[in-house]
């Protein structure tokens, strides 16, 4: 009879190994899932916007010889019809002056071709026409400086198919905002542009968080004052068919209701050309709202710094002590004694400086002229846009209003508010 094997028993796994293995399998997956979140291609950035008036939705149809010259008449077509518009738009009443061709071509410094089919002889083309701001606001009469809102952060959530979007996807609300020229508008439109860490930060859900230190620390991130909601409804009827809009402006970290709105394109193809109308009435909603004083950044957004009392009683019962407590007759000085001079140091605030960087020479130009100016104890660039607007963090020893002084004795112009100043040359 064969003798019986000694069992071998195999000890179990320790508690601690067994945490320690589920924690890192854990992290692993956290770290794979943050990783799908942020890789692809998530928003769109927003275009540069140079101060010059666009006029869009330009529709034209000209004929020729040849291809080439009908389109030429419609571009030519165009820039009359823009100007018209522009001038309807910017507030003028009466008759539009009449111009030279050479003129109006003079003033026009793009064409934006938004839809354009071409024949042997004919030309069909929704276009958009870009007026150089210096010679096109000589005869509108807009040479002077106009001024504009404090920086609003701008979060533009699409609600399609059930779904509520912002950076997830790539979606034709955001696109519309990148594209859209905000320098004719009375708001400063802060354009996040979804890349990298923002797509994170920025979400759908954010609207609904209430919590004033959350959103203080997203605007400081963006250089803003206060934050705007323009809500996108894009409802299909059926594929190829009619695309319904309902678009809704709110703003503050309340999610506070402006105004709304519907709009219908008749298929698919006419989807952008909505987007761009919507954005319009909306961009009029929040100037409306900015005139009538309505759209000021919400104050319990910045913390106020508690005064101490008794550093001041502290300080008041050092001035009393300084001059000694003597019976004189009535005018007499107190002889030998001068009152010492009490010093007094400014306090330094830290205040938000936003300045145009077409190129990088221009952010080591501005850094260095802003920190020349007087009573500036640092400066530095917490955000860069290169093609955009730059956001830079200044010291100064003292208030908004004495910065806003310093800088303009250095040649800047200098628009204020909310806390924040926007410079340019």
């Amino acid at each position: 009879m064969a003798a019986a094997r000694p069992l071998t028993v195999v000890p179990a796994p320790s508690a601690r190994r067994v945490i320690a293995v589920l924690a890192a399998l854990l992290l692993a997956a956290l770290s794979l899932r943050l990783f799908a979140q942020v890789e692809g291609e998530r928003g769109i950035a927003p275009v540069a916007s140079n101060g010059d008036f666009e006029v869009s939705g330009i529709i034209v149809e000209t004929t020729g010889g040849s291809a080439e010259e009908a389109r030429e008449k419609g571009w030519k077509e165009a820039q009359k019809l823009a100007w018209d518009k522009l001038w309807t738009e910017t507030g003028h009443t009466g008759k539009v002056p009449t111009l030279a061709e050479g003129t109006i071509d003079s003033m026009v410094s793009a064409v934006v071709i938004e839809r354009e089919q071409m024949g042997p002889h004919r030309y069909i083309a929704s276009l958009g026409v870009i007026f150089d701001r210096a010679r096109a606001g000589e005869v509108l009469g807009m040479t002077g400086e106009r001024s504009r809102s404090a920086p609003l952060l701008i979060v533009p959530v699409t609600y399609s198919g059930g779904a509520a979007t912002l950076y997830e996807v790539r979606t034709p609300w955001q696109r519309a905002w990148a594209e859209y020229q905000t320098a004719n508008s009375s708001i400063d439109y802060v354009r996040p542009n979804g890349a990298g860490g923002e797509s994170l930060l920025l979400t759908a859900g954010q609207i609904d968080r209430r919590s004033r230190t959350w959103w203080r620390n997203i605007l400081d991130q963006f250089g803003a004052a206060d934050v705007i909601m323009p809500l996108a409804r894009i409802e299909r009827q059926w594929p190829g068919g009619p695309v319904k809009g309902t678009f809704t402006a709110r703003y503050g970290p309340d999610n506070r209701f402006l105004g709304e709105f519907s709009l219908t394109a008749p298929s698919e193809a006419a989807l952008p050309a909505m987007l761009r109308q919507a954005i319009a009435r909306m961009d009029g909603i929040y100037a409306g709202a900015l005139a009538g004083g309505t759209l000021s950044p919400d104050p319990s957004l910045f913390a106020e710094q508690p005064i101490d009392q008794t550093l001041i009683d502290r300080i008041l019962g050092t001035i009393e002590k300084v001059v000694p407590d003597v019976d004189l007759p009535v005018g007499s000085a107190v002889p030998g004694v001068t009152p010492a001079p009490v010093p007094t140091v400014a306090a330094i605030s830290s205040i938000t400086v936003q300045f145009a960087t077409p190129d990088a020479a221009a952010v080591d130009a501005g850094l260095s002229s802003v920190r020349g100016a007087a009573g500036v104890q640092g400066a530095s660039i917490t955000s860069v846009a290169i093609g955009g607007t730059s956001v830079m963090r200044v010291s100064f020893a003292g208030d908004a209003d004495g910065l806003r002084a310093a800088l303009q004795a250095r040649g800047w112009q200098v628009a204020q508010g909310g806390g924040a100043l926007s410079i340019r040359r």
